[in-house]
């Protein structure tokens, strides 16, 4: 991927090539979390791993959910989704905390939220290893896509790295109006893939009403909706990674061909 191709915002529209590359990225990090005793995953020809991202989620019990990896050209830093049973536990805390990092920047979902901030050191010490003038790509799907979001605008005022560049897929809902106002404003880029057809872009609902506190919180999606439709026989299928990988890889053949060739395996496998 050339960064050279995404100048920051200056682009209007996404740059599908790196949307599937960055899919691709995204894959790997299931391999890391299903390789539970090593985290072994394949990096892209020419990358090489700056370090993996541990974050604890319900339980406390730290997991891997991501990692950082690096290029002459850019690093990119990419964040999985939903992995355990205790993830989807975080997933569904959707009362709303305050988001510490950047004063005055709303409140934003506490599930998502506990787990990035058990991360933020990690990432912190990783990215003081890249150098402060490479472009910085933030991906994830899924939860990891909420990550991404987190992390981004973190990143974007308290770090060198004040232009990262952001593609999610099937990302839920992250924040409240306050958030996605500060965030819009302070993160340039963001291009945030979605199907209509996925139910998770559609969570948590914009009015979410606390089962237990009967509080009542408002979510909104941040900027840069791409939207995208395709079935893929299941509800899980529609949302899953590998299809958002495979809807994208019709529209560049040639490029996902290439792609895929070096390392052998990288890219994600659709379900028939």
């Amino acid at each position: 991927m050339n960064a050279g191709n995404n100048p920051y915002g200056k682009n209007q529209k996404p740059d599908l090539e790196a949307a599937l590359f960055l899919a691709g990225v995204c894959g790997q990090t299931y391999v890391q979390y299903n390789n539970k005793e090593d985290g072994l995953f394949l990096v892209p020809r020419t990358y090489a791993l700056t370090g993996e991202i541990t974050a604890s989620a319900y339980d406390s019990r730290p997991e891997r959910f991501g990692f950082v990896i690096q290029s002459e050209q850019c690093a990119v830093m990419a964040f999985r989704g939903t992995g355990s049973a205790v993830d989807w536990v975080s997933d569904f805390i959707a009362q709303q905390t305050l988001y510490r990092p950047v004063r005055n920047a709303g409140q934003t979902h506490k599930g998502f939220t506990d787990i990035y901030m058990s991360a933020r050191d990690n990432i912190f010490a990783l990215l003081g290893r890249l150098p402060a003038e490479l472009p910085l790509f933030i991906t994830g799907h899924s939860l990891g896509g909420s990550l991404a979001t987190l992390a981004a605008l973190d990143i974007a005022r308290n770090t060198p790295f004040s232009s990262p560049i952001v593609y999610t897929y099937g990302a839920p809902r992250v924040g409240d109006p306050k958030f996605v106002q500060t965030y819009n404003y302070c993160v340039p880029t963001h291009w945030r893939f979605q199907n209509e057809h996925d139910i998770v872009p559609h969570l948590p609902p914009l009015v979410y009403q606390s089962p237990r506190t009967k509080q009542t919180y408002f979510y909104l999606h941040v900027k840069g909706e791409v939207p995208r439709s395709f079935r893929m026989g299941s509800v899980s299928a529609n949302h899953i990674l590998d299809s958002y990988f495979a809807d994208l890889a019709k529209e560049q053949p040639l490029v996902a061909a290439s792609m895929c060739a070096e390392p052998p395996g990288w890219c994600p496998e659709a379900e028939a």
